[in-house]
């Protein structure tokens, strides 16, 4: 496998190689800030271009994940309207082609979303990687399972299945740490003037430059742009993995998330999958709008 350190594809050629080896050794001169809330399905349907970017040009930049609290402080009363909030989630995953299952706010209806955020937080303590993980996982329970993600026992599952130290999390869980760092994220998000979500904002090595903001879900060739612009450069994107080597990184992915890795349409990203699927390789797992896919390991 030629997964850098930072999750970036690295190409096969050995002087390429060496060279992205040393950049990975100095600091990115880039950081993006990601603004985000766990229960947002326009948040969600980022991921396949975040997934994209960093594979192309991860070499350039580190992901920082805020949690804005969007949706806890400036929506409270859509939580009180069940069949609102199916239908915002239904309309994002038809237009988005990331599936999230409205019938979640029906059957089994998220009561408490500040202990979701709270607990991405808790995951985090044991490491930015530990808590990318389990906010992936905890997006998949919400958006495909519709699981309530504020039960602690959803939490303890999500946890052990990503593999995170159970009872240092259940101890974080309730911790002035963890409360502490969500405080953290929306006083950022305060401080930086973010109003709605999803939001990127991209900001270069020079103090004296402001950061470059993109609310909402843009084409992926925007976020290019916006990078190189930053970057003051036009650097070639880096070789994308082959298919069955992206699938057993990533475990567990949509086909709009493979349509748009390998710029397939979402009919050819299927065919490929099933393809696969037929050898074995791949677990279909259908969900309300469309499929996913699982590595099989």
């Amino acid at each position: 496998m030629n997964w850098n350190s930072a999750g970036s594809w690295q190409p096969q050629d050995r002087n390429q190689t060496a060279h992205y080896h040393f950049i990975d050794i100095l600091k990115k001169p880039i950081e993006i800030y990601v603004f985000i809330d766990p229960l947002c399905p326009e948040c969600w349907s980022l991921e396949p271009y975040l997934k994209k970017l960093s594979i192309e040009y991860g070499r350039f930049f580190t992901i920082r994940t805020v949690l804005s609290g969007q949706l806890t402080n400036l929506h409270k009363d859509k939580f009180e309207k069940p069949r609102k909030l199916k239908d915002i989630w239904e309309k994002t995953a038809s237009r988005t082609g990331m599936s999230c299952d409205g019938d979640l706010w029906i059957e089994n209806p998220i009561h408490y979303p500040w202990l979701a955020s709270i607990a991405i937080k808790a995951a985090e303590l044991q490491g930015k990687k530990a808590g990318k993980r389990f906010l992936r996982k905890l997006q998949e329970l919400a958006f495909l399972d519709k699981q309530d993600i504020s039960r602690e026992e959803v939490l303890l599952d999500c946890a052990k299945t990503v593999h995170l130290d159970i009872d240092e999390f259940r101890e974080d869980l309730y911790s002035k740490s963890s409360k502490k760092a969500l405080q953290c994220d929306l006083k950022i998000t305060k401080e930086m003037d973010v109003e709605y979500i999803p939001t990127m904002v991209f900001f270069n090595e020079s103090e004296d430059d402001a950061g470059l903001k993109i609310s909402g879900i843009y084409p992926y060739e925007i976020y290019v742009k916006v990078l190189k612009q930053m970057l003051q450069k036009e650097p070639l994107p880096a070789k994308k993995p082959k298919l069955l080597d992206f699938l057993s990184h990533y475990d567990f992915v949509g086909t709009k998330e493979i349509a748009v890795v390998y710029d397939w349409s979402m009919e050819k990203a299927e065919k490929e999958m099933k393809k696969l699927q037929l050898k074995q390789l791949v677990e279909k797992v259908p969900v309300k709008f469309g499929y996913f896919w699982k590595y099989a390991k």
